[in-house]
């Protein structure tokens, strides 16, 4: 049974015997189940169930449709049991992942896998019990299976971790099998949602002792035990209930009386068995409360409000993309804020997105003294029973903002009035692994489509499709080409490596004239940014006497060498080794590190500066949880003298005393084979020199080079923009790549590199057959052929934007994939699909 809303608004209730439920595995289809009677009129659409699947497996799935149809070539199982009472997917986001699924060219289960945060799966947890009957005599039974059947008898059933606290073991398992074994125990599979509230234990007085004369006797019958009353007198100091009974429901966490040494526990638990105080239990929110702070006021400049009014006019014309093109230091986020405020006042929420969690720290900060609770934050380095918090607090309208990366598109928003898409043009919006392969930018304006509410991108350097969009009217255009307040834009020099190197004025991997700057700018007590796009301690090690360089047993890659943990990993599959200490080919002890990474930088910076304070932001320091937020509160406390990093450090942070940044290895990021890389060097070093001088301070930014004369760091200094995009745009018409066409990459994986050749060529010729040579490129190699030992070709697919059709053209792509995939002569061979790659 189904309520389902008719044209006139009167509600009807319908009966199905059978619902579709999204499964998240990959799979071209949804399954169909049968309704259980009990769950008649009560099952919603985007209701998490638990369902049977194959003959061992229980997944959470969600109801995706009703109807009367029984499935044609399998029998549909029933529903084992429904998780939501209200549900926790709305309607529009089934629709979405539908949509995802057929663009983006995989399964609607592999979307909800990635869109669903993992607390809201059940999982299923190995549990032990007693087996009916069972008997102990003539069995010989060691100490610890008496203590472990014992526990079972009290306990009904134990988790393996359960049983091996217990017996205070670290490996349970061969006491299980060993009862196993003996008849006496039986291990099933319990099903358990992934979620738990974080629960918080609480002391109050109990109902026989609230009042006012009943306390007073109360501390006549304590007098003789003074170790009682000092837990009733530290209760009631903290809990006034002479001046507001009701106090007392609240009560005290508990946490509080253990934590005072001057407490007696055992007084306390006397309290609570004779009936005095009583303990219980509350769900609490895992996120700290926070007010607005009502001195937050935002002041535009007469440039800001110029180009918030402009950003209306077009949102009121009917314009619901609009680009906002300002330069690095402009205010930017002074503009969002407003428009959010505005937004939220109208009764609609709004989602924030950011490109990188490091972006996230500072600009929650700031965000948190204008919205408070109401803005929740969305990200990856949140535990899972965080995710769930903020899921639920979006259904429940706890938070009617949020401010997330990437996969903050999937919230269960139903009411949006605006979407905001910082730095729009960042790669990491972009998902590689696993499908879908989806960019949060684009999702953001399908996402409005569907919801009707506005989108507002944003960028000092906007990606080159998004900008000719902006050009040619698809999407409003409104610019901001002066900092805000007095700050100037920063002064950019080029230090020419080639000279450097021939006047021998190089210091290790610094020139002369960023050696220096650093020192001034030390000196004069300012900080310093210096940026190298690459992590590690160097990109390779290798053999002076053969030139025999170590490298990964499965990818087809140098082992990049990292001096902190003493190892030589491999960035693609993790694979390590410790440093050789003699050629493996010729046994020369003559190893040296070639290269600089952001750990070579660091450590040769602390040798040529030891008194300065210097720290490294990277993904090797910043994997734990809060790493981000504590470098970058060493960093504006002025705790750090010098940060050295990888792009992460180019995503809109904000630091006042910053004077200077140095740029490592320009070279290799403009000459990276790939037709963005002249954008994406443009992009990183624009927004990292960005970084430097705000307010009254102009800045300085020395970008090291060996080719000084290359157009692109010319385009760097002048800040111009539009000179790179007009230079790009016309080299990209001319070779028909984005945004003159659309893009498909297959990637086909196989362990042996001629299969994975063989099983190219043929996908290639079958679809140049109806598609046409010109449009099929490949199969070609990549840069990185072998990964996690498989061998990679890739095969580029070139579509026209308009005139054809375009779903027709992926469901054939798809079908001569599966057809390859199916192919027994090219068993285990592997097909990756990526619609829009980066």
């Amino acid at each position: 049974m189904n309520t389902q809303p008719t044209e006139d608004g009167i509600t009807t209730v319908t009966t199905f015997p059978f619902t579709d439920v999204i499964l998240p595995v990959p799979i071209p289809q949804m399954f169909t189940y049968a309704i259980p009677t009990e769950m008649q009129g009560v099952l919603k659409i985007g209701a998490r169930v638990i369902v049977p699947f194959g003959n061992k497996k229980i997944l959470t799935g969600i109801v995706a449709k009703f109807h009367n149809n029984p499935p044609q070539n399998y029998t549909a199982k029933y529903i084992l049991e429904l998780l939501d009472e209200y549900p926790l997917v709305t309607e529009g986001q089934i629709r979405l992942f539908e949509w995802m699924a057929s663009y983006y060219m995989c399964f609607v289960g592999e979307v909800m896998n990635v869109a669903i945060p993992s607390g809201l799966k059940i999982s299923s947890e190995s549990t032990i019990q007693l087996k009916p009957n069972f008997k102990t005599e003539g069995k010989d039974l060691t100490v610890k299976e008496l203590r472990l059947i014992e526990a079972l008898q009290e306990a009904q059933s134990l988790s393996y971790n359960e049983a091996a606290n217990i017996l205070e073991v670290k490996n349970i398992y061969h006491i299980i099998k060993s009862l196993i074994n003996k008849d006496i125990v039986l291990v099933f599979e319990e099903v358990k949602e992934r979620y738990q509230p974080k629960i918080v234990k609480k002391i109050r007085l109990t109902q026989n002792y609230i009042s006012k004369s009943d306390l007073e006797k109360l501390y006549k019958q304590l007098e003789k035990y003074p170790k009682q009353l000092d837990v009733i007198l530290f209760y009631l100091r903290h809990v006034p209930v002479f001046k507001d009974w009701t106090l007392n429901e609240t009560g005290l966490e508990k946490s509080v009386f253990t934590e005072d040494s001057t407490l007696s526990d055992s007084a306390l638990k006397t309290l609570i068995k004779n009936g005095i105080l009583e303990e219980f239990e509350v769900a609490v929110s895992r996120f700290e409360e926070f007010k607005p702070d009502p001195k937050a006021k935002i002041i535009l400049s007469e440039a800001q409000k110029r180009a918030e009014e402009q950003i209306m006019q077009y949102f009121a014309q009917g314009q619901d993309i609009v680009l906002l093109h300002g330069i690095t230091g402009s205010g930017k986020t002074e503009i969002y804020i407003d428009l959010a405020k505005k937004v939220l006042a109208s009764g609609s929420q709004v989602l924030f997105l950011l490109p990188e969690i490091a972006l996230t720290t500072q600009i929650v900060a700031r965000l948190k003294r204008f919205f408070g609770s109401q803005m929740g934050i969305y990200h990856s380095k949140f535990s899972d029973n965080e995710r769930v918090e903020v899921w639920q607090g979006v259904v429940s309208g706890k938070y009617n903002m949020v401010v997330g990366v990437r996969s903050a598109i999937f919230l269960p928003f139903d009411n949006l009035g605006l979407i905001i898409v910082d730095e729009e043009h960042e790669t990491s919006y972009k998902q590689q692994e696993p499908a879908p392969r989806y960019n949060a930018r684009d999702m953001a304006m399908v996402i409005a489509k569907h919801q009707q509410c506005k989108v507002l991108l944003g960028s000092a350097t906007p990606s080159i499709e998004t900008y000719y969009h902006a050009k040619n009217g698809r999407y409003g255009l409104v610019q901001l080409k002066e900092r805000f307040g007095e700050a100037q834009l920063p002064d950019i020099e080029l230090s020419d490596l080639t000279q450097e190197r021939k006047a021998k004025t190089m210091h290790g991997h610094f020139s002369d004239k960023l050696f220096k700057a650093i020192k001034e700018a030390l000196e004069r007590k300012e900080q310093v940014i210096l940026f190298q796009n690459r992590r590690g301690y160097s990109p390779y090690m290798t053999c002076r006497e053969c030139t025999w360089i170590p490298k990964c047993a499965h990818c087809a890659v140098s082992l990049t060498y990292h001096m902190a943990s003493q190892e030589l990993r491999c960035h693609y599959c993790g694979y390590s080794i410790t440093p050789p200490r003699k050629c493996h080919v010729c046994g020369s002890t003559r190893m040296e590190t070639i290269g600089s990474g952001t750990e070579k930088i660091e450590d040769d910076l602390k040798l040529l500066l030891p008194e300065a304070n210097i720290q490294r932001m990277d993904l090797d320091t910043t994997r734990s949880k809060n790493a981000y937020q504590q470098i970058i509160n060493d960093f504006e406390k002025r705790n750090i003298d010098v940060l050295v990093g990888t792009q992460m450090l180019s995503k809109g942070l904000d630091f006042d005393n910053v004077s200077l940044v140095g740029i490592f290895d320009a070279d290799k990021m403009i000459n990276f084979p790939d037709f963005r890389a002249t954008e994406r060097a443009f992009q990183i070093m624009t927004q990292v020199s960005g970084r430097a001088g705000r307010k009254d301070k102009r800045g300085k930014v020395i970008i090291q080079t060996a080719n000084p004369t290359q157009e692109v760091l010319h385009k760097i200094i002048q800040n111009d923009y539009e000179g790179l995009y007009l230079m790009e745009i016309e080299e990209r018409a001319y070779y028909n790549y984005p945004p003159f066409s659309r893009l498909i990459k297959l990637t086909i994986k196989h362990a042996d590199k001629r299969l994975s050749l063989q099983g190219g060529k043929l996908l290639a010729d079958v679809l140049s057959e109806k598609l046409g040579k010109n449009r099929v490129l490949g199969p070609e190699p990549p840069l990185i052929n072998r990964i996690r030992n498989k061998y990679l070709h890739t095969i580029l697919i070139k579509l026209e934007r308009e005139g054809i059709d375009l779903k027709a053209i992926k469901k054939f792509i798809e079908e001569k994939t599966e057809d390859i995939i199916t192919n027994p002569a090219l068993k285990k061979i592997q097909v990756v699909i990526d619609v829009d790659p980066l």
